[in-house]
């Protein structure tokens, strides 16, 4: 029960109980703060009326005061020794109270939408120079599986040079034109395999994209080996005034290096441890996770797809169902693949122990909560 609710539900006994010395809870009220000096004396002046009078005007103005005001109320009739003493008979009222929570302060993106969204995935594995990313489809189906568990409707466009890239971005930010989709072959995820898309696409309440290629300090690879900058990838779904995606969630998961230094293990020392505004920056809402960081390999088997994307798709399967966010998800994604070790072939031919950490950036206002889907 809240201050207020147990003055309401003790207000006749009060009123009846402090008319036996008005003058004292006047002045009792008014030394500790609880009504202003103007107050004091209006109340102090009224003509005309009984002490009853007197204390329901008294008791009213304090409940209409708010919730900290009848609660400093209720302490001081139950903790100051005059006001006990002379009146005796409050100690037969019940009038403790139950302090309210705070409400808590919305930080959940809402998801809604059905489907949630879109999950886009450019999945480069055949490159003009006859070279291929082998495992890569690995990783597009653990992808396509993972986020139409999710809820996401999945497509998929293989093979894109950098201009191809960048104009089937541009084409999915704004789904202003459905016609050029069809000029990148994009396909669909049905649940088993990848098919022409049977319905009119649609952004929903968020979107994730996710680039598998080669790469080089911020830039993906197409396959004619241009770089394509992330941050131009990422300003194309920037929010502004047109877009449907303005203060939604936008992720991008790339899986590419970031240049050729081969990250190595290092010994740790031994330890005791046992174990929503009218507007918002346009560059709001977006989280970026590198599968590696600046200027390093990432690892990918050739049949066991990336460490990367594979170590995604399984934290994301075991800690969506529990309601946990995806950046928080993203801790488990770095430990697991921060544990892994390899071999990578430098540029100078040599093979040597590999390591890797991924690393996400995000700007998100908010917990991204994403939920598996009922089927």
């Amino acid at each position: 029960m809240s201050a207020q609710k147990a003055m309401r539900s003790n207000k006749t006994a009060i009123h009846e109980i402090l008319s036996g010395d008005y003058g004292l809870i006047l002045n009792k009220v008014y030394e500790n703060k609880l009504i202003t000096q103007r107050e004091y004396k209006n109340l102090k002046s009224i003509n005309n009326a009984n002490v009853e009078t007197h204390v329901i005007e008294l008791v009213d103005k304090i409940m209409n005061k708010g919730e900290d005001k009848c609660k400093d109320f209720l302490n001081l009739l139950q903790n100051d020794g005059t006001i006990k003493e002379t009146f005796p008979q409050l100690a037969s009222l019940q009038l403790t109270y139950t302090p309210l929570l705070s409400e808590p302060v919305q930080v959940v993106y809402q998801i809604n939408s059905q489907p949630v969204g879109l999950c886009m995935i450019i999945n480069n594995e055949n490159f003009l120079d006859g070279s291929q990313r082998a495992g890569t489809d690995k990783d597009a189906q653990s992808l396509a599986e993972v986020f139409r568990w999710l809820g996401f409707r999945v497509l998929m466009c293989k093979d894109l040079t950098k201009d191809q890239m960048d104009q089937a971005l541009t084409c999915v930010a704004s789904l202003a034109d459905m016609s050029q989709l069809q000029k990148f072959n994009f396909k669909e995820w049905d649940g088993s395999s990848f098919v022409d898309p049977q319905q009119v696409l649609a952004h929903g309440d968020a979107f994730i994209c996710s680039i598998l290629s080669h790469g080089k300090k911020g830039a993906v690879l197409g396959t004619d080996r241009n770089p394509l900058p992330i941050i131009e990838i990422t300003r194309k779904f920037s929010g502004c005034d047109q877009s449907v995606l303005t203060g939604k969630p936008k992720v991008f998961l790339i899986q590419a290096c970031q240049g050729s230094r081969i990250q190595l293990g290092v010994q740790l020392m031994e330890t005791d441890d046992d174990t929503s505004p009218s507007t918002i920056p346009k560059d709001a809402d977006v989280l970026v996770v590198m599968a590696t960081v600046e200027d390093h390999a990432a690892v990918r088997d050739k049949s066991d797809g990336s460490w990367f994307i594979q170590s995604l798709c399984k934290q994301l399967k075991e800690h969506c169902p529990r309601g946990e966010d995806i950046v928080s998800i993203l801790h488990f994604v770095n430990n697991d693949v921060a544990q892994k070790e390899g071999y990578l072939r430098s540029p100078s031919g040599e093979v040597q122990p590999a390591r890797q950490m991924p690393e996400p950036k995000f700007t998100l206002r908010k917990k991204l909560v994403l939920k598996p889907q009922r089927t």
